[in-house]
């Protein structure tokens, strides 16, 4: 069987969910870190220098773009690391190791930066520093993924009971810019943490106090964040109370839709990360879903930064 499986179909972007152009620019980014994380850890457990040459010993049975490629599938179409197995002729556990490894990788790489060939975005101060150097008006907002709920009797059970979706989530921090291009992606959060909370813990206010030209379109659920940031956190005017004069009204009305249509880039963003079926409902181990969630998002980043 494993005769007649032709592996380079598997890497049409059907299955990867890229282009093979961006494909290629993949394994020539991160064929290098994973040997170099490959060989760390034999030295770990050898416990010093190899000594037989390099290229002896066993060979692979699944090379590193077939592990990229099971990795892309896998987030593209949520596939059993069983039927992943059985396309590319090898044990389940083999497949295991490889997704482990190369989700990590992608999670790791940052966020791409739009005509900015090689520089990523990591860190929350990277692109509040990106945004005053160029003159970006950012745009953020948060998106939960319904995750399994935890098994009864543990610590901590209602902590991912979302009170707006009424499901269990984990919650994902997103800043866009105008285009709508993901430019960073937090680390994920209990679903029952309140949006502004969530961005508060990842940093977001020093940001503020030291870039003091960014401002971030934001929507009604960051009010406190606009009272704290006047100026630089920018949420939609408050609705007018009931019986106000009606041309106020239509005014205020007229200026909620024009910050909502501005804001909207970031809702764009994150539909594009819930077109990875990962990420439409998580059905695997919390711990994996945030560095999966980076993963695809950093994938996101490099497809919209050259549209």
């Amino acid at each position: 069987m494993r005769d007649t499986i032709d592996r380079s179909v598997l890497r049409h972007a059907l299955f990867t969910g890229v282009s093979t152009v961006h494909l290629s620019s993949l394994v020539a980014e991160l064929a290098r870190p994973w040997v170099v994380g490959v060989e760390g850890r034999r030295h770990h457990v050898r416990g010093g220098a190899r000594k037989r040459a390099p290229g002896a010993g066993a060979r692979y049975q699944l090379v590193f773009v077939d592990r990229l490629v099971a990795t892309l599938i896998h987030l593209r179409h949520d596939l059993p690391h069983a039927v992943l197995g059985v396309l590319f002729g090898v044990d389940r556990s083999t497949v295991t190791r490889a997704v482990g490894e190369i989700r990590r990788l992608l999670a790791e790489r940052g966020f791409a930066v739009p005509d900015r060939p090689g520089l990523r975005l990591r860190t929350l101060e990277d692109v509040f520093a990106y945004a005053q150097a160029e003159g970006v008006e950012l745009r953020l907002d948060a998106t939960e993924v319904q995750v399994r709920r935890p098994a009864a009797g543990r610590g901590g059970r209602r902590a991912f009971v979302s009170g707006k979706k009424k499901q269990n989530t984990m919650k994902a921090t997103v800043i866009a810019d105008q285009h709508g291009r993901t430019l960073w992606a937090d680390g994920l959060r209990p679903g029952r943490m309140h949006d502004v909370t969530a961005a508060r813990t990842a940093g977001i206010g020093p940001c503020f106090d030291h870039f003091e030209q960014v401002q971030v379109l934001l929507d009604d659920g960051y009010l406190g964040l606009s009272r704290d940031h006047r100026g630089k956190a920018l949420t939609p005017p408050r609705k007018l109370r009931p019986g106000a004069i009606a041309p106020f009204v239509e005014l205020r009305e007229r200026q909620r839709h024009d910050h909502s249509s501005m804001r909207i880039t970031v809702e764009h963003a994150l539909a594009d990360h819930k077109r990875w079926k990962q990420l439409q409902r998580w059905t695997h181990r919390r711990d994996r879903l945030p560095d999966t969630y980076r993963a695809i998002a950093t994938l996101v980043s490099d497809r919209t930064a050259t549209a």
